[in-house]
């Protein structure tokens, strides 16, 4: 019997990636909430697993060879899963080209950068005192833009980001992506982005994935405690 991948986790773009999947593949886990805007992050015993104190991090206690590992970085997650269950990733070298193209992409780019664009367009002038940036605002917005163009043109020829078949890049992409408004972002003029965001969002696993402890996601634009272990340590 499979036993449970324990899953280290807070309810963000980041670690949706990461329940999505694990709900996609059918494999059982166990939630340990990571709650990072209370510090848990920094604490010892879970820096052993991701030492660059950031969630989602795994261990899967029936790893290589039968011994367990630990893993962090969510891109890296997701490879592992992928080849583990051998689901997601492609069929052939083409495929699973294609697929770590998009994978890095978003873990290089669009998860970067939209979370730069939530900050200073949402969080930052919620701070005390509040931090108004323009130029920064403008330069994150613009880039992310940029970003969803690029990704709104590839899907105009393909149904998934890697081709014809739903993959680990979706899954990677569709949290961040999904919170398009709040990174200063519309879709009037990205019909395939937005047709894509509709159908994959429709899939039952990426609804669980989503919903997973969705009562702990809270507003940190008026959570003075939280902004100081996130913004300011």
């Amino acid at each position: 019997m499979t036993r449970p991948i324990e899953l280290y986790y807070w309810p963000t773009p980041n670690g949706w990636k990461i329940s999505i999947a694990l709900e996609e593949m059918e494999l059982p886990y166990k939630v340990h909430y990571v709650n990072i805007g209370a510090g848990d992050q920094f604490k010892p015993e879970f820096l052993k697993i991701s030492p660059n104190n950031r969630m989602p991090a795994i261990v899967d206690p029936d790893g290589p060879d039968g011994a367990p590992i630990s893993i962090f970085e969510s891109g890296a997650i997701l490879q592992y899963l992928a080849r583990k269950t051998g689901k997601f990733y492609g069929t052939n070298e083409r495929e699973r080209v294609a697929v770590e193209e998009w994978l890095f992409w978003q873990v290089g780019g669009v998860g970067p950068m939209a979370g730069q664009a939530h900050h200073f367009l949402k969080y930052a002038p919620s701070m005390e005192p509040p931090q108004v940036l323009p130029y920064a605002q403008e330069r994150y917005r613009r880039e992310v833009a940029r970003l969803y163009g690029v990704l709104d043109r590839r899907l105009a020829d393909n149904r998934y980001v890697a081709g014809d078949f739903y993959s680990i890049a979706d899954m990677a992409l569709w949290g961040w992506c999904s919170l398009w408004e709040g990174q200063g972002q519309t879709l009037d003029d990205k019909p395939n982005m937005k047709r894509w965001l509709e159908e994959v969002g429709a899939r039952p696993a990426v609804q669980r994935g989503r919903a997973l402890g969705a009562e702990n996601r809270a507003d940190l634009t008026s959570n003075r405690k939280a902004q100081e272990v996130l913004f300011k340590r």
